[in-house]
Order: structure tokens, then C-alpha cells, then sequence
């Protein structure tokens, strides 16, 4: 049974590590390890899921301005915008959907309840997604630290987004923001816009995949034979509200480093940061 402090453990990691390309839930996963958890039972699945939502509720707050000044300031504008985050989420979830079958269907096949989330607590699985994004991070960094060829997104880097956005989905570690971003700076776009999408994109993102993991839950519920379900919902509940404040935190104190920071360190980060998780697997194996 998890404790108030964990959640509030978890969603202090989940607050802090959301506005930066590091894969937060790479972060809470190691941390739910290391308290004895398992990250890929569905009562964690939707744990992680609730408090993605609170971090999605603190960058509504912290990008509202800006999408405001970029997307919402005429009818065009705002249809423009509303176009490439369809093109992009389409994109995204025949990605993932392909992804989740191939992996259930062939790669998991005659294992037992076979799901896409029994590799949320694959560690070493985790360190090889965080070192891949990290490359992808450097490598864009590098292209970063030329002049953007193009200032407005179109809908072609709208799909090349989506398609990489849809790699996430399965691989936690492999950063969504870190991949998003990086895609499009090594498309020649600005990382300010880029940010201000890849975050938009994360709000649509995420109610569909809280009803895919509360039904998941419910699922899981029934089959023990249980009554009532609605307290399985609370440390969610709990989780998000706690994210969120840690969330708006991170956003005001982090917000200005990354922004002038190098891109490029983030990658290289993640790559200690895959060494750390390794490590976290042989310790608790």
C-alpha cells in the first residue's frame, strides 16, 4: 500500500523532471524501484498517469501566455495550430497502436496477460531508451547551434514530430519532450515554438491514456473479485495535486535555465542518467 510520502516522493521526481528532456517517468519508475514497487502493476501504471496529469495542468498554466501570443490570437492562427496538432497525434497514435500490437502480439506472444505495460518495469529496457534520446538530444543540439531554416511549423514536420512522438508511447525512458523537440530542431525549427508544441501536444495526449489506464485498473479490480473501486483512484488523485504544485515550482525556477542552457547537456545527461538506472537494476535484482 503506498504511503502519502511516497506519492509525494514520486510526485516531487514527476514535478521536477517534467519541463526538462530527461523522461520523468524514466525518474519515477527508478524511484519506484527503489522503494519495493512495481511500476508495471496497474495501480502504478495509473499512479505515473495522474501525476503526468498534474504536470500537464502546471504547463497549461505556464504556456497559456504563450500560446496565447503564438496560437490563440485570431481564428487562423488558432486553426493553423489545431491542424498540426491533429496531423501530429493522428501520426502519433498509429505509431504507438502499431507498436503496442507488434510488441503484445509477437515480441510478448505465450507470455501470460501480455501487455504493453510489463515493460514499465524493465530497467535495463528503460537505460537503452534513455541513452538513445540522449543521442538524438546531442546530436540536435549540435544542429541547434545553427541558424533555423524555417520560423512557422508545417504539416510535414507535424508528421516527422508525431511518428517520433509515437516511440514513446511503449519505451518509457525515451523521452517524449526530449524526442519532440529534438526532431524539430534538427528540422531547422526554433526550440521556443518547439517547446510551446511539444507540450501542447502532451495535453492531448494525455486524457486517452488516463481512460486507457483507469480501465486497465478497473479491469484488474474486477478480476480479484473486489467491490468497489473508486479508492483505487485516491493516491492518483493525491499524486496529481502534489505534481502539480511541484510542477508550477519547477516551471519557475527551471524555466529560465533551459531556455539559455545548451540542448545538447540534456543528452548528455540522459546518458549518465540510463549508467544510474543500470545500476538501480542490479541493485534491487
Amino acid at each position: 500500500m503506498l504511503s502519502y510520502f511516497q506519492i509525494l516522493i514520486l510526485a516531487l521526481i514527476q514535478g521536477a523532471c517534467e519541463l526538462l528532456p530527461v523522461s520523468s517517468s524514466a525518474h519515477v519508475i527508478a524511484a519506484e524501484k527503489l522503494m519495493g514497487l512495481d511500476p508495471a502493476s496497474p495501480e502504478m501504471t495509473m499512479l505515473l498517469v495522474m501525476l503526468h496529469t498534474g504536470t500537464m495542468f502546471a504547463v497549461i498554466v505556464y504556456f497559456w501566455k504563450g500560446w496565447q501570443r503564438d496560437y490563440f490570437a485570431s481564428k487562423g492562427q488558432f486553426q493553423w495550430f489545431a491542424v498540426q496538432v491533429v496531423i501530429a497525434t493522428v501520426c502519433t497514435f498509429v505509431v504507438g497502436f502499431g507498436l503496442k500490437i507488434l510488441i503484445e502480439k509477437i515480441f510478448m506472444r505465450g507470455t501470460p496477460h501480455a501487455e504493453i505495460e510489463n515493460l514499465f518495469s524493465n530497467l535495463p529496457l528503460i537505460a537503452a531508451a534513455l541513452a538513445a534520446v540522449g543521442v538524438i538530444i546531442i546530436v540536435a543540439g549540435l544542429r541547434e547551434e545553427k541558424n533555423p531554416r524555417h520560423s512557422e511549423l508545417q504539416p510535414m514536420h507535424s508528421v516527422w514530430i508525431g511518428l517520433v512522438q509515437g516511440l514513446c508511447l511503449p519505451f518509457r525512458g525515451f523521452s517524449r519532450s526530449g524526442s519532440t523537440i529534438s526532431t524539430g530542431l534538427l528540422l531547422g525549427l526554433p526550440k521556443r515554438k518547439l517547446e510551446e508544441f511539444s507540450f501542447a501536444l502532451a495535453v492531448v495526449l494525455t486524457p486517452p491514456i488516463i481512460a486507457k489506464e483507469a480501465l486497465r485498473l478497473v479491469k484488474s479490480h474486477a478480476l480479484e473479485g473486489h467491490g468497489s473501486v473508486l479508492h483505487l483512484f485516491v493516491p492518483g488523485l493525491i499524486g496529481m495535486v502534489f505534481s502539480f504544485a511541484a510542477g508550477l515550482l519547477a516551471l519557475k525556477w527551471l524555466s529560465r535555465w533551459l531556455e539559455a542552457g545548451r540542448w545538447k547537456f540534456f543528452g548528455f545527461y540522459c546518458l549518465i542518467a540510463a549508467a544510474g538506472v543500470l545500476l538501480i537494476h542490479f541493485k534491487v535484482k
